[in-house]
């Protein structure tokens, strides 16, 4: 053998080996990030950076990152059974066949709980102002303050995506008024006292009061429903009775209702404004609109 077939196939053989250790590396990266998604689903698009020795025994260490966000760096056990971040311990033991095992089984729980809310949801719902097709196969329903800022944002998504899904989705909105917002519930009572009478009154205040949210008060938000509601068909005595007279049984009755509703949303995880249900399942916050898409297509593929 001459000497340089020797220098060749010593390089070829070293260039064999770095492949080889290259794909157990990136093997290992995947098995470690798959681990990591089934235990944080919240890092469904995060990436792994290099692996590499720690200055610590048994350990090695690396970094995740969720794109716009830092890197985070964690130490994984050399024997992948542990990962350690500032946090919990997370198992990052499991293969595919247990990984898809566990997947499984959190959808079907998911599916199982989001089908008891659906259920509830839906008795609460029944006679309430809806828009969309009131038919559709896919119901949303807002938990939502007519103060908040960020409600405002999420009534423009509904707007979005009931112009993209006309048959398929119907809105229904249920109050949430926080109470650091002083003219919220005033206002929820008012559109409740209104929707008692004519659905479309409803959300007529329900959008004046979102377009002209900056320019509410305490103190005219009574006055402003009254001229949003001219020219809409509603008796705007009975009206008075129902959002003004704070002691009447009317008013009495439609500020429990608006306290029903908070009380609904509180139990299945509404902590803040605005909060969505796409047919039971929890979307949390101002989404945009591609956050409800495939919530939208899951729930149509699923069927009644």
């Amino acid at each position: 053998m001459t000497r340089t077939f020797k220098i060749v196939s010593i390089a070829l053989l070293a260039f064999l080996m770095i492949g080889a250790v290259a794909s157990a590396d990136d093997a290992r990266k995947e098995k470690i990030l798959a681990n990591l998604k089934l235990q944080f689903p919240q890092l469904d698009n995060a990436t792994l950076g290099e692996l590499k020795a720690s200055p610590y025994q048994g350990l090695d260490e690396g970094t995740f990152a969720i794109p716009g966000r830092p890197p985070q760096a964690f130490f994984v056990a050399s024997d992948d059974s542990k990962l350690y971040i500032l946090g919990p311990t997370v198992d990052v033991s499991k293969g595919a066949d247990e990984i898809a095992a566990e997947v499984k089984k959190r959808e079907e729980a998911e599916m199982a709980k989001a089908m008891e809310t659906r259920k509830e949801l839906d008795e609460a719902i029944a006679g309430l102002p809806v828009r969309g097709n009131p038919d559709a196969p896919v119901t949303i329903v807002e938990f939502s303050d007519f103060q908040c800022p960020y409600c405002s944002r999420g009534a423009d998504t509904m707007e979005q995506v009931l112009e993209k899904y006309p048959n398929d989705v119907k809105f229904v909105f249920m109050h949430f008024p926080l109470n650091f917002h002083q003219w919220a519930k005033p206002a929820a009572i008012a559109s409740h006292c209104a929707a008692a009478q004519n659905h479309d009154a409803f959300w007529t205040l329900h959008d004046k009061y979102f377009e002209d949210q900056k320019e509410l008060t305490p103190d005219n938000i009574i006055a402003k429903s009254k001229e949003y509601l001219a020219g809409s068909g509603v008796d705007m005595d009975k009206w008075s009775n129902c959002a003004e007279k704070t002691d009447s049984e009317e008013y009495l009755s439609a500020s429990a209702t608006v306290d029903q509703n908070m009380a609904l949303g509180q139990k299945y995880g509404v902590t803040g404004t605005p909060g969505f249900f796409v047919n039971g399942t929890f979307l949390n916050g101002a989404q945009p609109l591609t956050a409800f898409e495939p919530l939208i297509e899951k729930a149509k593929s699923a069927g009644p």
